[in-house]
């Protein structure tokens, strides 16, 4: 059982997209649930990841990069960052640092304190990440700008991809965690279901396979999510998804030719779905074509925005 000291509650990830939130959220869990690419505006949803140690449980939110939205869709994603700033018990805000144009971007960081987090009214912990990119005097002079312009609770430069100061940020976000009893027990790792995954598994894959727009106009669907391999091992559990696209050529982009591309999306996405599920599956994908759905109400709404 939990000792009085014990302390749990909800920590929002908010940043600029490429920030390296998902990163640091798989980093911290130690567990891939994010998925991650070298392109921006990869997580479209939020994301619930639950740490657990003897002294803590943090439920953390990954979110969708803050940026000026073009699309319903990026409408849409942004409301889903703004609802987590409403659940969570403090806030991470992720700076990334950069070779080029200074250590950081100002600007962007003036932004997210005026837009989001006075509005929020939260507990904040300002977070540069990338710290392998910058000199330590660039990285003391970073943390002492943002400590003047926001006043945050904490301040920590971090490098996600190499685990640098991940323990220090879980320190820095204790006193902020309101309960004394962990929400979820210590095997859970996310509140989302597996046919989620499944659906950001595909999607990932096809941010890593495709080039261009193709990636950004595509949404998957998991269709059927048929459970068998568990009451008869000689079965394998049957996943159908549609691949949801706006335009014919983008359909034919990603069959390729002689559907070559299509099998090689499938066959990278099938081996990735069986390591988290742990057993076999067979995975059928279909390629449909939802002229401008990206900027549809109903159609978002029916994709889960």
């Amino acid at each position: 059982m939990p000792s009085s000291s014990f302390s749990c509650g909800f920590a929002s990830i908010i940043g600029p997209p490429n920030a390296g939130k998902s990163t640091l959220m798989n980093a911290l869990l130690d567990c891939k649930l994010s998925i991650v690419t070298p392109k921006p505006q990869t997580t479209r949803k939020r994301i619930t990841g639950i740490y657990h140690d003897e002294r803590m449980q943090v439920v953390f939110l990954d979110t969708p990069g803050i940026m000026e939205p073009m699309q319903k869709l990026h409408e849409a994603m942004l409301l889903a960052t703004r609802d987590t700033l409403r659940d969570a018990d403090v806030i991470i805000a992720m700076l990334p640092f950069r070779k080029k144009e200074g250590p950081f971007d100002r600007d962007f960081a003036s932004t997210l304190q005026n837009d989001w987090l006075k509005t929020a009214g939260k507990p904040v912990v300002a977070v540069f990440n990338k710290s392998d990119l910058v000199t330590l005097k660039e990285q003391s002079e970073a943390e002492a700008f943002i400590r003047e312009a926001w006043n945050p609770a904490a301040v920590l430069s971090i490098s996600a991809l190499k685990g640098v100061n991940l323990p220090e940020l879980l320190e820095a976000l204790r006193p902020f965690l309101p309960m004394n009893q962990p929400l979820y027990p210590e095997d859970a790792l996310s509140t989302a279901p597996e046919r989620f995954f499944v659906s950001e598994i595909i999607r990932e894959k096809i941010f890593l396979l495709y080039g261009r727009e193709v990636p950004y106009s595509a949404e998957v669907v998991v269709d059927e999510f048929r459970e068998q391999h568990e009451n008869d091992p000689s079965r394998k559990d049957l996943i159908r998804c549609s691949v949801i696209v706006e335009r014919d050529t983008q359909k034919q982009i990603l069959i390729g030719h002689k559907g070559q591309a299509l099998k090689k999306l499938g066959q990278t996405a099938r081996t990735e779905i069986e390591e988290l599920l742990g057993r076999p599956v067979f995975l059928e994908l279909f390629i449909k074509v939802r002229p401008d759905w990206r900027k549809k109400h109903t159609l978002l709404k029916s994709y889960g925005y």
